[in-house]
């Protein structure tokens, strides 16, 4: 099998669906290029190719041929150590063999090299780092912003916003006079008489000049844009947007020019062909600043990297680019400051605010030992940690391109759009030609007007009214803003076709350990008898001295338990802990494998373990029988606590239900979906933490191996049902690997650091399942806002393309009907960035 390799490539110069086709046969015509997708909202493509057949210049260079372009960047870096031309040549092919670097300069003489490169391939942090393995050392004089993208698309509003300027400049008189002169608001100078059917009047020539001179700069310069990209559209044997505007357009403006020459008698329509021009460029000025938006919440996570950091080198506590951090170095971190990178705490203690990871707004205790990561902020104290994973590795850095992948992903529901897309503007070209043929040969004279006027009129309303724009956004646009939230709320999708199968779950299978429960058993109940005695007195369980009486049995059982492994021991033991409990050291300890311990405390001998070893050693169970059943039908281990020989107590031990399980399995039910428990633990545990939780359906005593295959049950039941839904499988995304990879939507509880390699479809990062309704919640707004603009796109093609065929829409009106279709979709998208809370 040949290797197979994956870029992704900054585009620009798209605006409608036709482009995103046209990009992606363009790519996969280079040789070795395997597949290609291109998104329109993010202007992405994501090219996967053999490295042995196919480069990076070869697709830039077919894309630009194409008549696009790819978004670069220009890093600019004074050197140190550059002694003469062989160091020279040496450094320059060093960067040339940098994946990204698509030219490289190196000048002797001003000591610097200039690289040209693709940001989303390659970061001026690496080029430094290449030329350092060089043997050269680099200034670091902050340059400029690596957001080279960002800058890119600004240069691209800006540049509208000057065309629209100067359209509005020219075309708002010209507009204005049309106006005056059909409503006669003018005096006779500007309009003379003429024996024309339908017309009374016509604009005098100097007023028909004057039109034709405000016409022509929006024709020629803010129109220009469009004239290029239907020449490279048709030159590479297909039609977009520019193709239909820059017809429409030249339609009424060179009727027009035949007009004022006196070729032709009837009306001018200068200022129909200039305010087609400058609504449309109105629109796409909108949409651009809108489309802007959509990526709002990647940008924010870019934003929370930290720009330098403090590291201890040879004893000095240094400054450095937080891109110049090594693994195993000493980090501080000041109150207010950002993680530089992840690591481990090795000195202070302090709270984190994890909140821009995990979602979660309570700040977490940190001290020796504990993890970090990058980009989380410090609150109170100073702290020192190793450096563990830096750049590219840390937990942030791998969430935002889990993040940008999915973006860049397309949903199997955007399948239709793309194949509509590809034969749209070639069916309304066949449809503006009927048209004009229409009303040109067919329609009688006397319905109004001259035949050829209304022809060429209807027939540019035609080609102005229809644009693949809408249909090619719907579903990419709504993809950004959904995932981008999701990731907000520490939600992450794999990929969008995740996002969409997420929101038609019906059934919702959970894991119990880890998923439910917090996955390692505590203390739950400490039970007395009626009667207990301690330290050889008796006396009444008021409750004065309850919970005294709790804390010594306790304290007796826990510190017996300090020579113990067994995780129910350290249950007790931590219990102890967590009361703040002096512990005593045990003599004598004696470990009964399966059964429980022993050790003398205090002068006493102490016994924690279960029936069997109480029954074993002739100790009496002092009237705790019927706790015991009880506590067993709660799911909970009873350890019996004996003083010299009698049984004093019950610590009952179980793996607790985490916060918000319940609140999270009752919304789901509420969603109308169906919740099934399954577990490999036995029956009467697992029903009993099911009746805590309120799950009705339980699936128990399953093995690992087990699980996948009632996943595949529940699948094939669903599919018995047309309205049943996919199934969902919630888990660790450990033992349940099989289970998650057979669902139709794996959905895996993590712990921040470990999330961005979790093979599951989505991953929740804070390990609470209430974020299972926010995901599948985001996920149905998400669909529904697809839905609302795949319909709007169809509809308002459906409805207005027959509207203007029939003469019943003005080509102006066309014009700005078309132009702001593509902002109601993006505006409709936009809406799912207030998601969440109640998601």
């Amino acid at each position: 099998m040949p290797e197979t390799k994956q870029l992704t490539l900054p585009i620009t110069g798209m605006y409608c669906a036709n482009c995103v086709s046209t990009i992606e046969r363009n790519l996969k015509k280079v040789g070795g290029v395997q597949s290609a997708a291109v998104n329109l909202a993010s202007e992405r493509a994501v090219v996967e190719f053999d490295p042995g057949q196919a480069n990076l210049a070869d697709m830039v260079a077919r894309i630009e041929r194409a008549g696009y372009g790819v978004a670069t960047g220009l890093a600019e870096i004074p050197l140190k150590r550059l002694g003469d031309d062989n160091d020279a040549r040496r450094l320059e092919k060093a960067l040339r063999s940098l994946e990204g670097a698509l030219d490289v300069q190196v000048s002797l003489a001003s000591e610097s090299v200039r690289v040209k490169y693709v940001p989303t391939v390659l970061r001026q942090a690496e080029i430094r780092r290449a030329i350092s393995r060089a043997g050269f050392d680099a200034f670091n004089v902050g340059g400029p912003s690596e957001d080279v993208e960002a800058q890119a698309r600004l240069r691209e509003i800006s540049s509208q916003r000057r065309l629209l300027i100067l359209g509005l400049l020219f075309s708002v008189p010209l507009f204005l006079l049309s106006m005056a002169g059909d409503l006669n608001l003018l005096p006779p100078p500007f309009y003379r008489m003429v024996p024309m059917p339908g017309m009374a009047t016509a604009p005098a020539q100097w007023v028909i000049a004057l039109m034709w001179a405000l016409a022509t700069p929006v024709q020629f310069v803010v129109g220009w844009q469009y004239y290029v990209g239907a020449f490279k559209a048709l030159r590479n044997g297909s039609a977009n947007m520019d193709v239909l505007i820059a017809m429409g357009s030249s339609v009424a403006y060179f009727y027009s020019v035949v007009v004022a020459l006196g070729l032709v008698s009837g009306p001018v329509y200068f200022e129909t062909a200039a305010v087609i021009i400058t609504l449309i460029r109105l629109g796409k000025y909108f949409e651009a600043r809108a489309k802007g938006r959509t990526s709002e919440a990647i940008k924010k996570l870019m934003g929370l990297r930290a720009r330098t950091a403090r590291v201890e080198r040879g004893g000095v506590e240094i400054e450095v680019p937080v891109d110049e951090v090594r693994i195993g170095e000493i980090v501080v971190v000041r109150p207010g400051e950002s993680f530089a990178a992840d690591g481990v705490v090795v000195d202070g203690r302090s709270t984190v605010d994890e909140s821009m990871l995990t979602g979660e707004s309570l700040p977490v205790s940190k001290a020796p030992g504990d993890k970090v990561i990058g980009a989380t902020v410090n609150k109170l104290g100073l702290l020192k940690f190793e450096a563990t994973k830096v750049g590219a590795e840390t937990a942030l850095a791998q969430i935002i391109k889990l993040v940008e992948d999915a973006q860049g992903s397309k949903a199997p529901i955007q399948r239709l759009a793309d194949q509509i897309a590809a034969y749209f503007v070639p069916i309304v070209l066949g449809i503006a030609v009927l048209t004009f043929a229409a009303w040109y040969f067919l329609v009688p004279p006397a319905s109004g007007g001259h035949e050829l006027t209304r022809a060429l009129i209807n027939m540019v309303a035609v080609l102005v009214i229809a644009c693949p724009c809408a249909m090619g956004l719907a579903t990419p646009t709504a993809v950004m803003v959904g995932t981008g939230r999701a990731a907000q709320l520490g939600i992450l999708f794999r990929n969008s076709e995740a996002l969409e199968q997420a929101g038609r779950v019906g059934t919702v299978v959970l894991d119990k350990t880890g998923t439910i429960t917090q996955g390692q058993p505590t203390v739950t109940d400490i039970v007395l008898p009626a009667t207990v005695s301690l330290d050889g007195g008796a006396e009444p369980a008021g409750a004065s001295s309850y919970s005294r009486i709790q804390d010594n049995l306790l304290r007796l059982a826990a510190s017996v338990e300090r020579g113990s492994e067994h995780p129910l021991g350290e249950a007790i033991w931590s219990e102890a802990n967590a009361r703040g409990l002096t512990l005593e050291q045990p003599f004598g300890f004696i470990a009964d494998a399966g059964n429980g311990v022993e050790a003398e405390i205090d002068g006493q001998r102490i016994a924690v373990g279960n029936d069997r070893m109480m029954r074993s050693r002739g100790f009496q169970l002092n009237g705790f029988e019927g706790e015991t059943s009880r506590l067993r039908s709660e799911a909970k281990t009873a350890m019996f606590v004996a003083i010299d020989g009698k049984v004093e107590g019950i610590i009952a031990v179980a793996d607790a239900v985490k916060e918000g399980s319940t609140q999270a399995i009752e919304a789901l039910y509420a969603m109308g979906l169906k919740v099934a428990l399954l577990t490999g633990d036995n029956q009467q545990t697992a029903a009993a933490i099911a009746a805590e939780v309120g799950i009705d359906q339980v699936l128990a005593e399953v093995l690992p191996e087990g699980k996948s295959r009632e996943i595949k049950r529940l699948q094939q039941a669903a599919k018995a049902s047309p309205r049943a839904g996919m199934v969902a499988m919630v888990g660790d995304g450990i033992n349940d690997a099989p289970a998650l990879a057979q669902a139709d939507v794996g959905i895996a509880l993590g712990t921040g650091t470990d999330v961005a390699i979790a093979a599951a479809d989505v991953t929740l990062i804070s390990g609470d399942l209430r974020g299972v309704v926010k995901a599948i919640s985001l996920s149905r707004l998400t669909l529904r806002a697809i839905r609302q603009n795949l319909f709007w796109a169809f509809f308002y093609n459906v409805i207005l393309i027959p509207a203007a065929t029939l003469g019943l829409l003005n080509p102006m009106l066309a014009a700005a009907a078309m132009a702001f279709s593509s902002v109601f979709v993006v505006s409709n998208s936009l809406r799912l960035r207030r998601a969440g809370a109640t998601a």
